[in-house]
């Protein structure tokens, strides 16, 4: 009373935001902190002040797919990275749906940053085109600092290209070559390795035809004393005795092989390193089991899918391994090896179960996996964030049970096989509704069944209790037109799509894309295609570029080994988001559609 009024207390926008009063110097230690590239997006937009930090402290991007960045503006946006992660051809090319020489060429990317980013120590490049001349010109720029080179799933170079890096790379710690397609030169680049390097952590050239020497592992474990993890192609355990007891610290091994099968006394003495807990053998049989047993108790991951075990194998020896954390097997486990997870693997975060042998006659001796299974492991397995299944039959109560049980998923994958002539509960609508309402942590979610299998209500309910999922993938589902456009008004944070056998029309997927705002990539084969795909031009807007692949003529009446028609008889359609522009590099079966065409 009597006294002043005291003036209303007010944040400034600089201070609610931390651009005012906030030195750049704690802002870069803040920053420093921030990994997730999602959050680091968000803090970039704050203001312009928080966009320089944001662009000068950033150490790693990943660029989604090769052709929706250009590599100058990413240097200019990005000029001290550290690790950058490039991802080429789509993934449909793994199941050989797309050639090699589709494009993807990692030249134009190394040949525009390699020198200009100082700082850059890691590359990860997966399922590009890399050249010895492309490996040679970001040695001779980065190879004195490089620690980490990851090609995965890379085709084009030779191991002329890996004797450069092992002889130029002294800091490398890591070096990925899984699933390669490597020409072989000569087997010198291993040796060089050994000889040259003493940092080595890392070593990975699982699935792919490069030779093996036995004495140059033998001295890469002596010389490389920090050695952890070594995946290897075709080797026979027996010659890996002498790497074994060299290898003290070594914790990941996978490769290498029993090539006598049934010869259990040719490798009595191959003794693992005692820190191993991670474990694939290829070309395992019943007899080479015991190799396994004294340490099994302490596995934390375990891959199965290239051994010869049947059934009851699996079982016996899932039953002496209760603290796995990762399992990856073949179908050929069956349900009651999956009876067997859920009750001996209760600390188990990611099951895989790829598709085994096509033999019908293997199948029904081993029953194959179906919803008996997999409700099994959902009771048993409540900490699993991870499944991904070749199924032969499913059921809506299945999947509910995933649902009730399995809160912590984030990814969930499966796959309907087609052997069965029926199954038993179909559409699976209801089962699709109740795994998504309860796993609320899901990011990525994929669904390939057979015709018949998801109506357009189960499209609907997908659409609708899909928020979180950034990432799908569908096959064979929806009955029409209608009930696409009701999925993708759901899906509104939807970043990357793909859809494979699918009944609809070319304007309906043109539409459907316009009704997802977060979208940044849609890949389609075989769906309702016009002549020359011009009805796709619906969607066309700003950075958004369209191309069509048409059937190929030739494959009209081609069909594969197997009896399925060629999949080049399907019209392909991807469009993405790009800051690059229209490619420049696009095969001649590929039409890239815009307006302006």
């Amino acid at each position: 009373m009597g006294g002043e009024v005291p003036e209303p207390r007010r944040l400034s926008r600089a201070l609610s935001f931390g651009c005012g009063g906030v030195p750049d110097e704690a802002l870069h230690l803040v920053m420093g902190y921030v990994d997730a590239p999602r959050d680091r997006e968000a803090a970039s937009l704050v203001c312009r002040r928080w966009h320089r930090i944001d662009a000068l402290t950033r150490k790693h991007v990943t660029v989604a797919f090769c052709y929706a960045a250009d590599p100058a503006r990413l240097l200019a946006r990005f000029p001290r990275l550290e690790s950058l992660a490039l991802k080429g051809r789509p993934r449909a090319a793994m199941y050989g749906l797309i050639s090699d020489d589709w494009g993807a060429y990692a030249a134009p990317w190394v040949a525009r940053l390699a020198a200009p980013l100082e700082c850059l120590k890691a590359l990860h490049l997966r399922r590009m085109t890399v050249t010895d001349d492309d490996v040679a010109a970001l040695i001779r720029s980065r190879g004195h600092m490089l620690q980490e080179l990851k090609l995965d799933k890379c085709s084009g170079f030779s191991t002329d290209a890996l004797r450069l890096v092992a002889r130029s790379c002294r800091s490398l710690r890591t070096l990925f070559l899984e699933e390669c397609v490597i020409t072989d030169e000569g087997g010198e680049w291993l040796h060089e390795l050994a000889v040259n390097n003493s940092v080595l952590v890392t070593l990975n050239f699982y699935m792919t035809e490069l030779k093996v020497v036995p004495a140059d592992l033998e001295l890469l474990a002596k010389n490389c004393k920090s050695l952890l993890s070594l995946k290897i192609s075709e080797c026979d355990l027996s010659d890996l005795i002498g790497f074994f007891e060299a290898a003290n610290a070594l914790q990941d091994f996978a490769g290498g092989s029993f090539n006598e099968v049934g010869e259990l006394t040719k490798y009595e003495k191959v003794k693992f390193p005692p820190r191993v807990c991670f474990l694939g053998l290829t070309f395992m049989g019943k007899n080479e089991m015991p190799v396994i047993f004294p340490f099994s108790a302490s596995l934390k991951k375990l891959d199965l899918q290239y051994t010869f075990l049947t059934t009851e194998d699996h079982c016996q020896l899932i039953s002496k391994c209760p603290n796995l954390f990762v399992l990856e097997v073949r179908n050929v486990i069956g349900d009651r090896g999956l009876e067997v997870v859920g009750d001996t693997c209760k600390k188990l975060r990611r099951l895989r179960i790829e598709r085994g042998d096509d033999d019908p006659g293997l199948q029904e001796e081993q029953g194959g996996v179906s919803q008996l299974g997999l409700t099994a492991v959902a009771v048993g397995c409540r900490d699993l964030e991870y499944i991904a299944a070749y199924v032969s039959d499913i059921t809506n109560g299945a999947l509910e049970s995933i649902g009730t049980f399995c809160k912590n998923l984030y990814d969930f994958r499966l796959v309907l096989l087609d052997r069965q002539k029926q199954v038993t509960d179909l559409p699976l609508d209801n089962g699709v509704r109740a795994l998504l309402r309860s796993c609320t942590k899901l990011r990525r979610f994929a669904l390939y069944l057979r015709p018949g299998g998801l109506s357009d209500t189960g499209l609907d309910y997908i659409g609708q209790y899909s928020g979180n999922i950034q990432y799908m993938l569908l096959g064979n589902v929806g009955e029409s037109d209608h009930g696409l456009i009701r999925f993708a008004i759901g899906c509104t944070n939807l970043r990357k799509l793909e859809l494979r056998s699918c009944c609809f029309s070319e304007q309906a997927l043109s539409l459907a894309v316009l009704h997802m705002p977060s979208l940044r990539y849609i890949w389609v084969q075989g769906y309702k295609a016009s002549p020359a795909g011009l009805e796709l031009l619906l969607m066309a807007r700003r950075f958004w570029n369209i191309e069509f692949t048409p059937p190929s003529p030739e494959g009209l009446f081609r069909m594969t080994l197997e009896g399925e028609p060629c999949v080049d008889k399907q019209a392909q359609v991807l469009a993405y988001y790009s800051l690059a522009g229209q490619r420049q590099d696009c095969p001649d079966w590929v039409t890239p559609l815009h307006p302006a065409a």
